[in-house]
């Protein structure tokens, strides 16, 4: 009892249930001290001689099936996953379960609660209790938290793989938890990117005002630091960005194209048919002809 608010204890004494509480995950398992607390508060409703207060599988379905129905009668919104754990015995799902309901029925609110850690219906917080070589493995995790009152419930393999695998998934973000906060124990170095220092690439105007600066200082006569070495990839991705966040400075030069002559296209091609512009080619023969006649005979020879 010591895991459950005040408030809590005090309302289920002033009850004066048959059965005392030694256990809140083994004695509301059964379902039977839930239906006499309804029965206090839905006399007619609940029969306490239809409820056995048993420990074995088939008599806790039983129970629980009849205050199924009668919750769905009623309107009463119960979590299953609070029932289903509280069947199994899952921890911290007996008394969250027994705190709703004393603010179901109440209508108060619990002024602290017992439960101040994260709610997840496993062992992690008895595993996070103890130190880390006697912490339980992947395996031991799945045969920790898997009752084997469940896979009588659900015989389903399909359901059972999911089980499984859902609590190996938390347990590798807890290995990953713990692998952070205390990398000397696990021998975890940085890599050389980590180690690396990496600075936001400059703007245009900052590299300006940076050379300039530069050359100031050099005039002084301080010291100047030298710039950090940088992989190409790295340099080259930089000025991509660069590039792309300042303004295009390319000035185009205009080229006048003369468009050739119709007419002195016509006289390269001497090969082809006359034209109306053109003389014919006969007459360009005959004058080819008298200016050779009319030539030296020395050129000639």
């Amino acid at each position: 009892m010591t895991s459950l608010p005040r408030d809590v204890f005090k309302w289920l004494q002033s009850l004066d249930l048959t059965f005392p509480i030694r256990n809140v995950r083994r004695d509301f398992s059964n379902g039977y001290l839930v239906a006499e607390i309804f029965s206090w508060y839905y006399p007619q409703d609940i029969q306490m001689h239809s409820y056995d207060n048993c420990n074995g599988l088939p008599g806790k379905v039983g129970n629980w099936s009849q205050l199924k129905t009668f919750f769905k009668r009623r309107s009463i919104d119960i979590p299953q996953e609070l029932v289903e754990g509280t069947i199994h015995a899952k921890p911290d799902a007996a008394e969250l379960l027994v705190q709703f309901l004393y603010t179901k029925l109440t209508n108060r609110k619990i002024k602290r609660l017992a439960l101040d850690h994260e709610i997840d219906f496993t062992d992690h917080r008895y595993q996070m209790s103890l130190p880390i070589h006697a912490r339980a493995t992947a395996s031991m995790a799945v045969k920790t938290n898997v009752k084997i009152t469940e896979a009588m419930t659900e015989p389903n393999l399909i359901t059972g793989q999911q089980r499984a695998q859902e609590i190996i998934h938390k347990r590798i973000q807890h290995r990953q938890e713990e692998r952070l906060e205390d990398p000397d124990r696990f021998c975890i170095k940085p890599t050389i990117g980590q180690q690396c220092i990496r600075k936001p690439p400059m703007q245009p105007g900052h590299e300006q005002d940076e050379e300039i600066g530069s050359s100031s200082r050099q005039e002084q006569g301080s010291p100047v630091t030298q710039k950090q070495w940088t992989p190409p990839a790295e340099q080259t991705r930089s000025e991509s960005q660069e590039k792309s966040k300042s303004p295009s400075l390319v000035h185009f030069k205009e080229v006048n194209v003369n468009q050739l002559d119709h007419v002195a296209q016509q006289v390269s091609r001497r090969g082809m048919t006359s034209s109306p512009v053109l003389p014919p080619i006969g007459s360009q023969l005959a004058q080819s002809e008298l200016l050779y006649k009319n030539w030296p005979k020395e050129i000639c020879s």
